[in-house]
């Protein structure tokens, strides 16, 4: 079959393609819908089609171009992971007993998208309760990476990310507590975004059966994904703002511009490593290159800051809350063997899976003492955004790693440079930007001696996301982002 022309453009270009009639948006829905039927057998990542509807949307699009109307997304497919609620469609984040599950409504982010004129292909599959980086589930089997068929396309936003790999669609959305956005990204090669904590309102990316009603997070987002940073930009645009059920009915967003426009402009602080976890050859190499290339665009490059948080302090904290939070939700058996296990701690045990059973069975008094030391760590990295616009760092210790379902997550191991590591110790390097509520944006930067994708991650200052996803913008024009899955580039 001939290579498409339009699978793997940028959804600015094919905005830009529809404006100027190259191309109806039913011809690309068409497409994508027959590259979903064509592909998706080997790959699993739309587990919830919704076709009819979606060509209805594209027929109604095109009309609306013809009478010259502009929304920022009119007319372009796109995808929605499977957490968030669209009417009529099963919303089960992988529960079982939850399969016949279907909202009434859309969540409000799918409202946005739909009034901005985007097309809804169908929805990407997910790891149970989005609680892991791969995603599988009883309901709708393994999603597999598009670079490699036996390892995992990162998870919780993993359907999202291999769709977009895999040339489905241009755009996507995803959601990110422990990493859900910016690790599926980085393992297969694409472009995501976590916003700053509470930019993006969630109503409606929801647990089932449980009501969709307003919420301010602690830790979780909802965010755009893509192949190109610009965008990233395109759909936070449509995805951003309060809730106009509460927070809207007073306050209106307006995201500050980026510090900078060129990339020599830039001041970043290059980190490749993580105390409490290392990072594999391929990852260090991958940053090692990009520091090099930044310095060589005239870019202010430090490896060190006195300035930079403690990351094992921070990990040691972010452990402790997140389990708090997921912990909250543990069936009776499993909190009480968090107990039991918490009892027998030492007190000098800091270990990450000794925090993590503190965090699930800590009092809200100690709960309440880690919100203080979060509000310290704040003004640490305010402090050293006086100095720096963006920190650079991993994601992930390793490029995507094989499939494992082994049911007790404990027991899973990471292997970095031929050492195993707890599976969940990998929440490192993720919680680095989800703790304080930074803003952070994955970038790849090319495929590995194995042809696996590599990237990093680019914090930024709290409500400032701009600043990143335009160095991540500069940072793609100069070294070239995504590259097409060589299995499935036609």
């Amino acid at each position: 079959m001939a290579k498409s022309q339009w699978s793997f453009k940028s959804a600015v270009e094919l905005s830009a393609a529809l404006t100027a009639k190259k191309v109806s948006s039913v011809e690309l829905t068409e497409e994508a819908i027959g590259r979903i039927e064509r592909h998706d057998g080997k790959i699993n990542a739309v587990c919830v089609r919704d076709f009819d509807r979606a060509l209805a949307a594209a027929r109604a699009a095109d009309a609306a171009i013809a009478r010259g109307e502009n929304k920022p997304l009119l007319g372009l497919p796109m995808a929605i992971k499977e957490s968030f609620n669209i009417a009529g469609l099963p919303t089960t984040w992988g529960y079982p007993p939850q399969k016949n599950f279907r909202p009434a409504q859309d969540a409000l982010p799918v409202t946005r998208i739909k009034d901005a004129g985007g097309v809804i292909l169908g929805k990407t599959n997910v790891p149970v309760g989005l609680a892991d980086w791969q995603s599988y589930n009883e309901i709708y089997g393994t999603t597999n990476n598009p670079y490699d068929l036996g390892r995992t396309p990162g998870g919780s936003s993993g359907g999202s990310s291999a769709s977009l790999a895999a040339g489905f669609c241009a755009l996507a959305t995803g959601s990110d507590i422990g990493g859900s956005l910016r690790t599926p990204a980085f393992h297969c090669g694409v472009f995501a975004h976590k916003p700053t904590i509470n930019l993006c309102a969630a109503r409606g990316e929801t647990p089932p059966p449980f009501p969709a009603l307003p919420r301010v997070d602690d830790l979780a987002v909802i965010g755009p994904m893509a192949r190109s940073a610009a965008d990233l930009t395109l759909l936070l645009d449509v995805m951003a703002g309060p809730d106009p059920l509460e927070g809207g009915v007073a306050y209106r967003l307006e995201l500050p511009a980026a510090r900078h426009q060129a990339l020599r402009d830039f001041r970043v602080l290059v980190i490749d490593s993580h105390p409490l976890l290392p990072t594999d050859e391929d990852v260090r190499g991958s940053i090692e290159k990009l520091a090099a290339g930044l310095t060589r665009a005239g870019v202010t490059v430090a490896r060190e800051s006195p300035l930079l948080p403690d990351f094992a302090i921070t990990s040691r904290l972010y452990s402790r809350m997140l389990l708090g939070f997921l912990g909250a939700f543990f069936p009776p058996e499993i909190y009480a063997g968090a107990l039991a296990g918490a009892s027998q701690l030492s007190a000098d045990d800091r270990s990450l899976g000794a925090e993590r059973l503190r965090g699930i069975t800590a009092s809200h008094r100690a709960w309440i003492l880690d919100a203080g030391a979060r509000i310290g760590l704040r003004a640490q990295w305010r402090a050293l955004f006086g100095s720096f616009d963006a920190v650079i760092c991993p994601i992930m210790p390793t490029p995507a790693y094989p499939h494992d379902h082994a049911p007790e997550m404990d027991l899973r191991r990471i292997v970095i440079d031929g050492k195993e590591y707890p599976y969940s110790d990998q929440l490192a390097w993720p919680g680095i930007a989800t703790l304080p509520g930074l803003p952070a944006t994955a970038v790849p930067l090319g495929l590995s001696k194995q042809g696996l994708p590599l990237g990093v991650q680019i914090v930024g200052p709290f409500l400032e996301d701009r600043t990143p996803l335009k160095l991540a913008e500069l940072i793609e024009r100069e070294f070239g982002g995504f590259v097409p899955p060589p299995m499935f580039d036609d």
